[in-house]
């Protein structure tokens, strides 16, 4: 919705807060002990800042800040991390557009599997990072976080998506 204040326009937007957030990383948990794997779960916001972080007892210690890259990757630019180097368009993979992006922000970027952004009613409101498991596991605990999330939000009337394959 725009606002008409003194000649300009402002834009309504949807925050992503700590409620939500805690939401998502305790279906995430349970999810990963539910497939025996340890994870580290980030929960950004839209401007790719953490919110909140989990690391389960036992993962590694590489996984907060793997998985705050993914979250990162994943909220700004919109898209989940994996689609940058699936083949044959993935726009990250040799020849193509962006052949070479994750060297722009070295250590912030990541274009494998396990970011997600998190899209509420069209509008990418921040991204979660999930690190610790192999591909499919990693995708399974994120997408348990969307659907818990949108389980939660349902009520009031607001469509999350849940896929795995997300983006805008």
């Amino acid at each position: 919705m725009y606002i008409g204040i003194g000649g300009t326009a402002l834009k309504n937007t949807m925050k992503l807060e700590i409620e939500e957030a805690k939401i998502m990383i305790e279906a995430a948990v349970l999810k990963s002990k539910e497939i025996d794997v340890l994870e580290t779960i980030a929960i950004v916001d839209d401007g790719g800042y953490l919110i909140a972080l989990e690391r389960m007892n036992g993962a590694r210690i590489t996984g907060p800040e793997i998985a705050t890259s993914k979250a990162f990757t994943a909220a700004g630019h919109k898209r989940s991390t994996h689609l940058f180097n699936q083949e044959p368009t993935g726009p990250a993979l040799p020849g193509n557009e962006a052949y070479g992006i994750q060297l722009m922000l070295p250590g912030k970027f990541a274009i494998f599997v396990g970011g997600f952004p998190i899209v509420v009613n069209g509008e990418v409101v921040g991204g979660i990072g999930i690190s610790g498991g192999n591909g499919e596991q990693d995708t399974a605990v994120g997408t348990a976080a969307l659907e818990a999330l949108s389980q939660h939000l349902e009520k009031d009337g607001l469509n999350v998506l849940t896929g795995p394959d997300i983006k805008k």
